[in-house]
């Protein structure tokens, strides 16, 4: 069985990671030549600043005493300026969003790998096209792209990364240190000839990265005080930076100016997914080569922005984040970036037509550059009878209508050709999506038989090694087959693989594609227990078959549609209130049937709660702690008194008590961790080491308990809940308690459906041990009930992720949960902090379903593979609703569901081992226990 969890781990991951191939690789395209207006530019030097994570309604809406935030800004925008909305696409990260605003495309998801910091593929960008660019800002983006340009002539100028921290008690101070070093530069140019020389030169452009508003957003939230101070504290900064550089160039009017951010921000302090709070930044851009004030009227937008921030007489222009790099590169003269898919807003532009016609037509044949070079790689690489063209653009098209674009600037009909240009690039940019998802059909088709393959199998083998429907194979139907069948598949292969050569095709293109070979040859190798189940379905009452099916579906349908409305969890948790009662366990008994309704409808109550946003309650997580160490006394004392001998003898009630404290210390830490983040002295050092110690000996205590199996559990939950309070910042941290005391109730019903159904005796729960070696003899086989079973636990899994305040994003983490460890910016332990919160109810219902197996005398790997069926199953009806078409919250929205479903299935197969280490192991001086079932 090993050998199988291993090979279903690699396979799962590929699965997972065939959505990022499918849909998010490299949009790059390389051996294209630079582009430039031939064209006097208008601005010698660009000055471009980057709000890091402002929202464009916080920045332009007016406040409570209709007062702007942005007084020096907002008069660029009323008298001198243009402005508009700036709309980015997923994931709203920094890097994405930089990479967007000064390379001109639009990131693939590969860069996560990197903690969205460095380039996973060399690209070209403004900075690297300019004479000079001089940078200051954040550790985490300057370098990139110092890193990608070709020469030396990027400046960075960077605060250490410990300047980045949650805690901090000004986060603006980031922004102000930027503003400082950039007046300190500019005073000492004035006395460095050389280095004012450089300054003075063409094509020039000065990068501020202001992080303070990011910061003080996932600190305290977009709506707080601080976040709208940090608006005021840029604004300022700007408008000194501006008076200082046109003081320095002496009022030459050759400096353009662009102001904008790179992602927005969720209510609760997050981004990443593709929530219009996180997706609409704001653009304003005034200076050389700009236009000024533009009148609006009869503004038709799908949003009532305009009235809300009072804007109706100025017109908006909004852009793709893209465009602004093509603007900035006709601004300056410098070549648009090879990889840029932006179209150029001629709105923003005060230039002659013909300026504007020369831009377009450049911003044309640089995007049909892209085309043509993606377009000659992918036939190179095709066959020549399967390759199919983009039909909307033949060559011949392409050049004539160049020519005529060309025809109509020589006779000065711009308005012709700017338009004929917007239609070139967008067929430029249809074309460029056509081939680069040229493989979206082949290789999705790949992955849904190897998924179906992969289903199929999982399924014999539960049939197959748990059940009683095969019947023994002769040795004449083994040797009629054992031959033929190898041959097929290694045949079709060797055929796959001749032609994924041939097409020069990435190797993970050949891992999508033979996987369904081996799979569905695992599959068709039993089809004589194939050939059973069809005989037993044939032999069924229809309408029973069709029963079973549909409430099979519906179950699934159920937790499918539970991703998009959490309260679907809560009418299933209602519905199963109502097992004791259907099931007659009610009658056999009621305290503990009463105890799971209790429990059930308690639970049904957290999908209702507010999701992740929600301001912080400390007295709640203070109240839950306790509530779990009065709890803990309660069970101990009524396990005493029931069994005290056994209980004398196989618990040591000092880990108990130890654990309690430990609960005890935790909330102490937590209370004490959010008043100094309040008074805004950051976190003690000495919180964050026993957090630390707290969190790595939550799995090794365990250990030292008993392995009896209530006295395990409850140590098990005791270490995960010290834990979990370290995490939590409301009313999550009751999630945990209330769910182990439902598994208990659940472990006890589930043998009280066994000793209803079996004749021979069922050992008591309170004298199993989960080290006791049992004989194979009393594992009994898979029954109907087993699947009921299983759709609780994945039922209790999903609760588990929706009913501490998830939802189905990407952006659905609050950063606030990770404050007790540490606070200063780190994405990778940041996020493996938050995703083990995620984790632990997971942990304790895969302990619970651990125990289930124990006590109903079930093979784990049975009940394991029937869950991980009904997971894949889920996870392919994800696949299916993935979308790269509409808006971009449907596509971050399905694409976040997928990611999920996949990860839960991936860390099922982990935490089962994982559950299986805290229940059978034991760390005492004496011997090894062996484990359980298998």
């Amino acid at each position: 069985m090993l050998a199988f969890f291993l090979i279903g781990f690699l396979v799962h991951l590929v699965f997972f990671a065939a959505i990022f191939d499918i849909y998010f690789t490299s949009p790059l395209v390389h051996g294209t030549t630079p582009h430039r207006v031939p064209r006097a530019p208008p601005a010698k030097r660009l000055v471009l600043f980057v709000a890091d994570g402002l929202r464009a309604d916080t920045f332009f809406e007016l406040d409570t005493e209709g007062q702007t935030r942005s007084p020096f800004l907002r008069n660029v925008i009323e008298h001198s300026g243009s402005w508009g909305v700036s709309h980015t696409r997923v994931p709203t990260e920094s890097r994405p969003g930089h990479v967007a605003l000064i390379a001109g495309f639009y990131e693939d998801v590969s860069a996560v790998a990197k903690g969205w910091k460095e380039n996973p593929v060399e690209f070209d960008s403004v900075f690297n096209e300019s004479k000079h660019t001089w940078c200051w800002g954040s550790p985490d983006i300057l370098p990139m792209f110092a890193k990608g340009a070709s020469g030396d002539h990027v400046y960075t100028h960077m605060y250490p990364p410990e300047k980045e921290d949650f805690a901090a008690a000004d986060a603006s101070k980031l922004d102000t240190w930027v503003f400082n070093e950039v007046k300190n530069f500019f005073e000492y140019a004035k006395s460095n000839e050389t280095l004012s020389n450089k300054m003075k030169a063409d094509q020039v452009v000065y990068f501020l990265h202001l992080l303070g508003l990011d910061t003080n957003g996932h600190a305290h939230r977009p709506k707080s005080r601080e976040y709208m101070e940090n608006i005021r504290t840029v604004d300022k900064g700007v408008q000194e930076v501006v008076l200082l550089i046109e003081d320095f160039f002496e009022n030459d009017k050759k400096t353009a100016f662009i102001y904008t951010s790179d992602h927005g921000m969720t209510e609760w302090g997050s981004h990443g997914a593709g929530h219009p709070s996180e997706t609409l930044t704001p653009l304003v851009a005034w200076g050389a080569g700009i236009n000024g004030r533009q009148p609006g009227s009869n503004q038709q937008f799908q949003d009532d922005f305009l009235q809300e921030w009072k804007l109706n007489d100025v017109r908006r222009l909004d852009v793709n984040q893209a465009d602004i790099a093509p603007l900035m590169a006709s601004l300056i003269g410098v070549p648009f970036p090879l990889n840029s898919v932006g179209t150029l807003p001629l709105e923003y532009l005060n230039n002659t037509d013909q300026f504007k016609a020369e831009c377009m037509l450049t911003n044309a044949v640089q995007v049909l550059e892209q085309f043509k070079v993606k377009m000659t790689h992918k036939k190179k690489n095709t066959l020549t009878f399967l390759f199919n063209p983009f039909k909307s653009l033949p060559l011949s098209k392409e050049q004539d209508m160049l020519r005529t674009v060309r025809l109509y600037i020589q006779q000065h009909q711009y308005d012709e050709a700017i338009k004929l240009c917007k239609s070139l690039i967008k067929l430029g940019l249809e074309g460029l999506s056509y081939y680069h998802t040229y493989d979206r059909i082949f290789l999705g088709t790949s992955v849904v038989l190897g998924f179906l393959g992969w289903i199929s199998y999982a399924f014999v083998l539960i049939v197959k090694f748990h059940t009683r429907l095969t019947k023994p194979i002769s040795k004449l139907d083994k040797l009629s087959t054992v031959h033929l069948l190898p041959v097929i598949f290694i045949g079709a292969g060797v055929m796959i693989t001749l032609f994924l050569m041939i097409q020069s095709c990435p190797w993970t293109y050949y891992i999508y594609c033979l996987l369904p070979v081996t799979v569905w040859y695992a599959v068709i190798k039993e089809f004589r227990v194939i050939k059973n189940i069809i005989n037993l379905f044939s032999t069924l009452p229809p309408t029973k078959s069709i029963g079973y099916l549909l409430l099979f579906i519906l179950g699934i349908e159920t937790m499918v549609v539970s991703f998009f409305c959490r309260e679907v969890l809560s009418l299933g948790l209602v519905a199963f209130a109502g097992w004791p009662l259907q099931s007659k366990l009610f009658y056999r008994n009621k305290a503990m049937s009463l105890s799971w309704i209790f429990f059930c409808f308690i639970l049904a109550l957290f999908p209702l709660m507010p999701v992740v946003g929600r301001s912080p309650n400390i007295p709640l997580v203070t109240g839950a702690g306790l509530l779990t160490v009065i709890c803990t006394f309660v069970f101990c004392t009524s396990i005493k008194m029931a069994k005290q001998q056994i209980f004398e003898a196989t618990v040591k009630k000092s880990v108990y008590v130890a654990q309690s404290l430990i609960i005890v210390l935790s909330l102490y830490i937590v209370n004490t961790t959010h008043s100094s983040l309040a008074f805004k002295h950051g976190v003690p050092l000495i919180n964050q080491i026993i957090s630390w110690t707290i969190l790595a000996s939550s799995l090794l205590i365990p250990l030292i308990s008993s392995t009896f199996l209530f006295q395990r559990l409850l140590s098990i939950y005791l270490s995960l809940m010290s834990a979990y309070l370290l995490f939590s910042t409301g009313y999550e941290a009751l999630f945990p308690l209330l769910l182990s005391c439902l598994t208990f109730v659940w472990i006890s019903l589930e043998q009280e459906t066994i000793q209803f159904h079996d004749i021979s005796p069922v050992p008591k729960l309170s004298q199993m041990d989960f080290a006791q070696k049992v004989d194979t003899i009393q594992i009994r086989q898979l029954r109907l009930d087993d699947i009921r079973r299983s759709y609780f636990f994945i039922f209790f899994i999903v609760t588990a992720f929706f009913g501490t305040g998830n939802i189905a994003s990407i952006n659905s983490f609050d950063p606030a949960s990770v404050y007790c460890f540490l606070t200063v910016f780190n994405p990778y332990a940041m996020g493996a902090l938050m995703m083990w919160k995620i984790l632990i109810p997971f942990v304790i219902v895969m302990c619970a379903i651990e125990s289930i197996q124990v006590s109903t005398q079930l093979s784990s790997n049975s009940l394991f593979l029937i869950v991980l069926l009904i997971s894949d199953i889920m996870a392919l009806h994800f696949f299916f609703l993935v979308k790269d078409s509409g808006s971009w919250l449907d596509i971050g929205t399905s694409i976040s569901h997928y990611v999920i479903v996949m990860s839960m299935t991936i860390f099922l197969m982990l935490l089962s081992r994982l559950a299986e280490i805290l229940t059978t192991w034991r760390i005492r001086l004496q011997g090894k226990i062996k484990q359980h079932f298998t």
